[in-house]
This record gives C-alpha cells, sequence and structure tokens, in this order.
C-alpha cells in the first residue's frame, strides 16, 4: 500500500490531469478539496488564485486579507469575478478572531455580505451565548477554529464541544487534524465523535503528537491520512478538507503541491 501511494503521489505532482482528470481523486466523495486562505498570507489574491489553479483546488475558505472587513459591494462582486475567472469558489470566511460583541456584529455582517453562510471563528467564551443568538438570525453554521496547545482558547475538539454542545446546533468546529494531535488527541477518532458538529477542516500533517511537532507536507508526518479518508467517508462528511499548510511560509508552493497530490493519491488509493 505505501509504495502504491507513492506511486500514485509522484505521478499526480508530475502529470496532475493524466492521472485524476480534472478533480476526478474526489468527485465521487461526499467531501471536498479546499485551501485555507491563512496558508497564503504572505501572498495577494493573483498569486493564491494562481496555485489554486495549478493545484486545481476549487474552495477557498475567505481571509480579511484578500478581502477587507469593510470591502464595498462592489469589491466584493470583483473579489469573485476573479474567483469564478479561475473556477474557484469563496465557501467560507475566517478565521476570524472575535473578542467583543462589536467584532461579532462586524464578522457576520461581513460574511452575510460576502455571500457565504459558514464562519470560522475564534470567539471569547463569554461571547458564545451572543454568538449563539447571531447564529440562529443570519442561519449560518460557525465553525470555531482549535489551536491544540498553542494556546488556551479552543485547544481540541472536545474543549470545543464542551462549550457548544448546549447551543444552536449550528454551533460547531473545524477540525484541524494537526493541531489535534499535536493536542495528544487522535483525529480519526474525533472525526467520528464529532460528525454532527465538524463544519469544517483543516488538513495537514505534523513531526509529533506533542506541542513540539511541527508541521510538514502532508505524508511525511504522523497522521494516518488513508485512515482519516476512510473515516471521512464512514462518516458522510460533506464539507470542505482545507489545507493549512504552514511550512515555509515565504515559499510554500512545492509543499502546498506536495500534501495535495499526496491527499488526493491516499483518496485514489482508499476507493473500494
Amino acid at each position: 500500500m505505501s509504495r502504491f501511494l507513492y506511486f500514485i503521489f509522484v505521478l499526480a505532482l508530475i502529470f496532475p490531469k493524466t492521472v485524476f482528470g480534472q478533480h476526478t481523486a474526489e468527485k465521487d466523495e461526499s467531501f471536498k478539496i479546499g485551501m485555507a486562505g491563512y496558508t497564503y498570507h504572505k501572498f495577494d489574491l493573483d498569486r493564491t488564485l494562481a496555485d489554486l489553479e495549478t493545484n486545481q483546488v476549487q474552495y477557498l475558505c475567505i481571509k480579511d486579507f484578500h478581502l477587507p472587513f469593510d470591502s464595498s459591494e462592489e469589491d466584493i462582486r470583483k473579489f469573485h469575478e476573479k474567483l469564478a475567472s479561475k473556477e474557484v469558489h469563496g465557501y467560507a470566511v475566517g478565521p476570524i478572531y472575535m473578542r467583543s460583541k462589536e467584532e461579532v456584529d462586524v464578522a457576520f455582517a461581513y460574511a452575510k455580505r460576502v455571500g457565504v453562510k459558514l464562519i470560522v471563528g475564534v470567539p471569547a467564551h463569554e461571547l458564545l451565548g451572543y454568538i449563539n443568538e447571531k447564529v440562529q438570525e443570519y442561519d449560518f453554521n460557525y465553525a470555531i477554529h482549535m489551536h491544540g496547545p498553542d494556546i488556551d482558547l479552543y485547544p481540541d475538539a472536545d474543549d470545543i464541544w464542551s462549550h457548544v454542545k448546549d447551543l444552536d446546533p449550528r454551533m460547531g468546529m473545524c477540525l484541524d487534524i494537526g493541531h489535534t494531535a499535536r493536542n495528544g488527541k487522535d483525529p480519526v477518532a474525533d472525526l467520528k465523535k464529532y460528525k454532527d458538529r465538524i463544519y469544517d477542516m483543516h488538513i495537514k500533517d505534523v513531526t509529533a503528537n506533542t506541542k513540539e511537532g511541527k508541521s510538514i507536507e502532508i505524508g511525511r508526518g504522523i497522521l494516518d491520512i488513508p485512515a482519516f479518508v476512510q473515516m471521512l467517508r464512514e462518516t458522510g462528511y460533506t464539507g470542505v478538507c482545507s489545507l493549512e499548510h504552514e511550512r515555509n511560509m515565504d515559499n510554500p508552493f512545492s509543499g502546498i503541491a506536495e500534501s495535495i497530490g499526496y491527499f488526493r493519491g491516499v483518496i485514489v488509493a482508499t476507493k473500494n
């Protein structure tokens, strides 16, 4: 299996359209492959879209450095036109940190103007009740992003669940599989356990299941990616698996291609 995965991966990098056609790796899956906008925080939108086109990725979680919170309706229209020219769909906004009710109001109004129904957020604990009201008012899904052992706020899925389990079911989480592992948890088990509250996902790999673990290209680290892909199928996850690549961010492009290629190779190799 490992040799076959590597073979598929190498072919995907060299001949992506020959091996996969147009998005054929994931075309029959319930889930989609996307990109977390933070991956490109050092690059403008044109360079970002060029890389998405190269890697045949059609879903982007929008960050405010590409589309600021105070963007006009015309700015937003032009932004979406530019995405559409590369066959890219902006499916969510965030992660957005929220430390006050005013920041919550800005974020929800922004998401509505952008035309998405999913916010990835990092809210202060005391704002969860207010955000719950906003979720009901706007009929949005709200995915709390986890950060593993790096900060105390929402380290993993268990912690997020403890804060949202009694709230509106549209209050859920963005499962970051790398930070999950770095906090000593199993992303495969968490996906199975919290499948009904996972509204977004950050895929990556890491070098260790401790705080010292570093982000690395998917396939080079400790995560069991084939088992994770199989659990995506088992749970029927219908959202986006967005690569959040955090290694060599001054020049991340080869690492992005390697990670997307490996992930697609696993999808192909584990199909029934």
